[in-house]
């Protein structure tokens, strides 16, 4: 679940974490109250969205008297903000957040993720903040701070004399930021974060350490008791991903022309890998679970064909909790109901296999059977390129 920098904020300063003055608003009517009451004619408005480089596509802008922030917003509201993570086609602003200024005189960058390889929290600090910290990491390596933090307790004295001591703060100002970097880990862990990012945290002309933005991914399993921040638990999912959560199936969309359906996330792996192999490239990871129903099938092989960049469909299952004739009978529902106009190759292995094979034999429907996983993915690639 994602939030949009004004939600991220809002969570900060309830933690009692240094954030700007700054009010959302959602068209331009809304602008002359929200100066009022901020009492600022100097500030920057910021496009909410679910992207980075939002200054380098005009989505941040600073203002210096009301009517400039009129226009910006104006332009802003409604606008398609194209970044380089959002593609050509862009994200809609329908919000943007007026926050003050304030003046900069250093710039570092803050982060908490999840390491899984380490199975630990891991915090990354940089004294190059404001900048593309993929950047920072490939071309200067030694300019980022690594540091894991035990789970569930609070930071110790010494990885935060580590981490000002790396950044070069001392005194008033590293007092400032072991209590910044302890408040943003109990926010870490609160929120169930899988990323809390800061990019910039700036030192102020006065002294001060200030958060300017925030990027808080909550890990999806815990929705569920976290939905209070306001996040979107749907944020950059397609359709077909919304669509397919719905019926408890694990969807992600992606770029090749074999769809694939896969009881089991292990298989879905090695069904794509094996078409890979074959020469042809899937067009989404499709995990139905292991109880699917009959119904959830069909919606299934729906959702894939749904893509219009799809040429044939690979159902690879193996039937343990789900049964074989009751992927077949889902299979032959779904062809039947949307007249199919794409080929599909079925691998069908486990309980009641041989029940499930007459079953997509007797349907007479378009459907090529295989004897195994290397074999169905060499038949779905050959049938698309005579599609191609």
């Amino acid at each position: 679940m994602k939030l949009l920098e004004y939600q991220s904020k809002k969570i900060l300063k309830e933690a009692g974490l240094p954030v700007p003055r700054s009010l959302p608003v959602g068209s331009v009517e809304e602008l002359p109250t929200a100066l009022k009451t901020l009492g600022i004619t100097r500030g920057v408005v910021k496009a909410q969205a679910f992207t980075g480089a939002r200054g380098k596509a005009g989505g941040i802008r600073l203002f210096t008297n009301e009517q400039e922030a009129l226009d910006f917003t104006s332009h802003m509201i409604g606008m398609q903000l194209v970044t380089h993570q959002t593609g050509p086609e862009g994200v809609k602003i329908h919000l943007v957040l007026i926050e003050e200024a304030c003046p900069i005189e250093k710039e570092f960058y803050v982060a908490i993720t999840l390491d899984r390889t380490a199975v630990s929290p891991l915090i990354m600090i940089s004294p190059d903040g404001g900048m593309d910290i993929e950047a920072v990491s490939a071309n200067t390596p030694e300019r980022i701070l690594k540091l894991y933090p035990a789970f569930n307790q609070l930071l110790s004295g010494e990885l935060l004399e580590k981490a000002s001591n790396f950044l070069g703060l001392e005194g008033k100002l590293a007092t400032q930021f072991h209590d910044v970097l302890q408040k943003l880990y109990l926010v870490y862990y609160n929120t169930d974060a899988m990323l809390l990012e800061i990019n910039p945290l700036v030192v102020t002309a006065d002294q001060h350490l200030l958060i300017l933005d925030c990027k808080l991914d909550i890990d999806d399993n815990a929705n569920y008791r976290q939905l209070e921040t306001g996040g979107d638990p749907n944020a950059e999912k397609t359709h077909s991903e919304i669509e397919a959560a719905e019926w408890g199936m694990s969807y992600i969309s992606m770029d090749g022309t074999i769809g694939c359906m896969v009881n089991g996330a292990g298989l879905a792996m090695a069904t794509m890998d094996s078409i890979k192999y074959s020469g042809g490239s899937p067009a989404n990871f499709l995990d139905v679970g292991g109880s699917a129903t009959e119904e959830a099938v069909a919606e299934a092989i729906e959702i894939i064909a749904g893509d219009h960049a799809v040429e044939c469909i690979l159902v690879n299952i193996f039937g343990g909790i789900m049964k074989c004739d009751t992927i077949a009978t889902g299979i032959v529902a779904a062809v039947s109901k949307s007249v199919l106009k794409i080929p599909m190759v079925v691998r069908l292995e486990g309980n009641n296999v041989k029940l499930g094979k007459e079953i997509l034999t007797n349907s007479g429907l378009n459907i090529q059977s295989a004897d195994s996983l290397d074999d169905a993915a060499k038949k779905a690639v050959s049938l698309t390129r005579k599609i191609s």
